[in-house]
């Protein structure tokens, strides 16, 4: 994944307590720009995640420095190659998203 690639969200569990970080979630089945791809860090405070940013999603950045918005783990989305893949991808029923 890079950014300006175009993926699609594949798991859109979150635990609850998430949502003191974050104020909008990728949904399943929902096509995405990769904004920005770096190392993240994980609910239990861990780095060393690989996190991607949406172009369609913001949310609040980090209260530690060096301030970034929170990112998901890059393994919630499926990278989609070519243009014609989005259109035939998100025509697919669900349980072949997975």
């Amino acid at each position: 994944m890079r950014t300006g690639s175009k993926v699609v969200c594949v798991d859109d569990k979150f635990p609850v307590e998430i949502m003191i970080y974050y104020t909008h979630l990728p949904i399943k089945g929902r096509i995405y720009t990769i904004r920005d791809v770096g190392v993240g860090v994980g609910i239990d405070g861990e780095s060393g995640q690989i996190a991607v940013t949406l172009e369609e999603i913001g949310n609040p950045k980090s209260k530690v420095a060096p301030y970034m918005e929170r990112g998901f783990k890059q393994e919630r989305f499926q990278e989609i190659q070519e243009p014609e893949d989005v259109e035939n991808f998100a025509e697919q029923p669900e349980e072949e998203l997975v």
